[in-house]
């Protein structure tokens, strides 16, 4: 029987203390860029099979790093990254998982949705190492699935958009038309419906399918956003990786206008200081939360396994306050989610 985790109070205020800076990884090859840090031996090898963008990304794999960061620095240890590249192919994936389990890490977590038919492969055939993977599920006895409710907190986002919008026109930048980066936009654009049905919501995706540049091209999401910006909208809410780096720069350009961020609380991020006033929240995922709870049940010796989900309830989800910019409709934003939490309002997966 597969087991549900919950997530504990202290790891919860653990991820609002760990959003601090990452620096970039190293590139070991042509084909693969790395980097590994040696503690004492006697804790933790965790391999970390990073998304494009990788380690330095500002965003959802600086989310991921900052979980095993903590885990090694509470339970000693070693972390090995290799990073994705937007050329991969399934064998590449698969290669990479499989190197860090002949390489004896354990547990090996698999940062993005993308990771989830090669873990499949890769899980079954070392079923005496933990698998974890973010964003997606793999139905396997020595696999944990961690996963959010990225619609619910962009509803939020779609909230706070609608409330400081002075044109009555917001966008949103997704980085691949995938599923999961649906779940943000369907949660958005309710989110700014349900608060005022008459805000046009633009949308617009910078990659599809299996080509996941979106989610690593920072100019793609500069001129994305600009042409938002030109056309009127004056919030825009990026879910797209690295990209969405591009597209609060664009908005910073533009006075008035605000750039909502996305997994992590992009205003506390030092390489976008620059930028950070024009940064009127972020929706945090806290993939950090996620990967140091997986890490810690490896390190006891009692692995999660199954499907683990970080709701808006349990703050696996969260609008950033960083800024003080929404602290003036907060009282409607804690309406807002008290009526997610208690089943009042049902946010949609889908546009």
């Amino acid at each position: 029987m597969r087991r549900v985790a919950k997530l504990s109070a202290a790891c919860i205020a653990s991820a609002a203390l760990a959003l601090t800076a990452t620096a970039c990884g190293s590139t070991s090859s042509d084909n693969e860029s790395g980097s590994s840090s040696s503690g004492d031996g006697k804790g933790v090898r965790i391999g970390l099979a990073f998304d494009v963008g990788g380690r330095g990304d500002r965003s959802f794999n600086d989310s991921a790093a900052r979980g095993a960061d903590k885990a090694k620095k509470e339970f000693g240890g070693e972390i090995k990254e290799l990073t994705a590249k937007t050329s991969d192919t399934e064998a590449d994936r698969e290669q990479r998982l499989s190197d860090l389990a002949e390489a004896g890490y354990n547990p090996i977590i698999g940062v993005g949705y993308a990771y989830a038919a090669s873990m499949t492969k890769v899980a079954a055939k070392y079923p005496k190492t933990s698998f974890g993977i973010v964003d997606s599920v793999v139905n396997a006895k020595n696999v944990d699935s961690i996963t959010f409710t990225e619609e619910q907190g962009s509803y939020l986002a779609g909230v706070a958009a609608a409330l400081k919008t002075k044109s009555k026109h917001v966008g949103f930048i997704g980085g691949v038309d995938v599923p999961l980066i649906k779940k943000f936009e369907a949660g958005f654009a309710q989110g700014v419906k349900d608060t005022d049905p008459k805000i046009k919501v633009d949308t617009q995706y910078l990659s599809h399918g299996s080509d996941t540049s979106g989610f690593a091209s920072p100019d793609k999401g500069k001129e994305a956003a600009q042409g938002m910006l030109d056309n009127g909208a004056d919030v825009i809410y990026s879910a797209a990786g690295s990209s969405g780096n591009g597209a609060i720069e664009a908005v910073s350009g533009k006075k008035g206008a605000w750039a909502i961020g996305v997994d992590s609380d992009q205003y506390n991020i030092p390489g976008l200081a620059k930028y950070k006033n024009a940064i009127l929240t972020s929706m945090v995922k806290n993939v950090d939360v996620g990967v140091y709870d997986f890490a810690k049940s490896v390190h006891e010796g009692k692995p999660l396994t199954g499907t683990n989900s970080y709701s808006l309830a349990k703050n696996g989800v969260s609008l950033a306050t960083s800024g003080g910019f929404i602290d003036d409709i907060q009282a409607k934003l804690d309406a807002a989610k008290k009526k997610i939490v208690d089943g009042s309002i049902k946010v949609k997966t889908t546009p």
